[in-house]
């Protein structure tokens, strides 16, 4: 089996955590929608599930306008129009200059990886490098990670196995060289696979004994599961 000489992560729900449920319930009021804090964690989860599922097709911006009114309107159990999701997606991109907090096990994680000298990088389905660059900055990781690959400077998304070709690529690594954890089942896992990566879906929520895709449900795993690739072992 080959060595695994580079471990790809996602963003958002992996490394950093982007919801902001009590921030989005304060912002939705000022368009002019009463929404319970603990409905709209409920919808959040539902429809990311969903959309994973499922994508909706189009563009990037389009998907992301898309998957607001999907969840606000289940949130506030009527329909939200495509005009009141466009204010509230325009004010969540006014006010979300607050850093993301770093999920507990993810230093950790890179820490053990980069002491067994194995390239790291994030790919993420975002507005720009330049935006997940700040991000983990701000989380004060950014230094871990050897290249950055956004779907708004590339120009193509996860589930599109390219946006992985072209992170390994420019690692100088092979696809069955390099390891990709992520969130989202489909989004994630088996978008990687389907590149010829290696992939785990880190499910922070479940119980870790899925198989299809491989389910883990803390990134203190992935180091692990790195070996019994090496030793030629399944997930």
């Amino acid at each position: 089996m080959p060595r695994i000489r580079a471990v790809l992560f996602d963003l958002g729900g992996t490394l950093v955590d982007e919801r902001n449920y009590a921030g989005w319930v304060e912002l939705a009021r000022t368009c002019c929608l009463d929404v319970d804090p603990d409905a709209l964690a409920r919808a959040f989860v539902e429809v990311e599930q969903e959309f994973d599922e499922a994508p909706p097709a189009g563009a990037p911006g389009a998907t992301r306008l898309n998957f607001w009114r999907a969840t606000l309107s289940r949130a506030t159990e009527r329909d939200v129009g495509d005009a009141t999701a466009k204010r509230f997606l325009t004010a969540v991109r006014t006010t979300d200059d607050q850093p993301y907090p770093l999920f507990s096990d993810a230093r950790r994680c890179l820490e053990r990886l980069r002491g067994e000298r194995r390239k790291l990088a994030v790919v993420s389905n975002s507005t720009s490098e330049a935006r997940v660059r700040w991000i983990l900055d701000r989380a004060g990781i950014v230094d871990y990670f050897a290249r950055v690959v956004s779907s708004g400077t590339e120009g193509v998304a996860k589930p599109d196995p390219e946006i992985f070709r072209r992170a390994v690529g420019r690692l100088h690594v092979r696809p069955d060289e390099a390891f990709y954890v992520g969130n989202l089942a489909n989004t994630d896992a088996r978008a990687a696979r389907s590149a010829g990566l290696h992939s785990v879906w880190l499910n922070r929520d479940g119980t870790g004994f899925g198989s299809d895709p491989p389910e883990i449900t803390s990134l203190l795993e992935v180091p692990l599961c790195v070996r019994l690739i090496e030793a030629g072992s399944s997930l």
